[in-house]
């Protein structure tokens, strides 16, 4: 997976956007990226159950749109 700019990805950074595949965004900065949407999702619950009052979202690098990731409703 490349990033903007030539960047391999284990070099994510926090002011690149991924140009393929799924980012995890904490709080409005990319910290992992994932080969699917499943995967990053599952991170990014589990990361939200710990700390809830984080903003976690999986960024989609193809449609350049985000997602929220919530726990689900008690």
């Amino acid at each position: 997976m490349q990033l903007l700019g030539q960047r391999a990805m284990n070099d994510l950074r926090a002011d690149l956007y991924p140009v393929e595949g799924f980012a995890l965004t904490v709080d409005g900065k990319f910290k992992s990226q994932y080969p699917d949407m499943a995967g990053a999702m599952k991170v990014g619950l589990e990361l939200k159950k710990k700390f809830p009052v984080i903003q976690v979202a999986v960024y989609d690098a193809a449609a350049r749109t985000r997602t929220l990731v919530e726990l689900p409703e008690a």
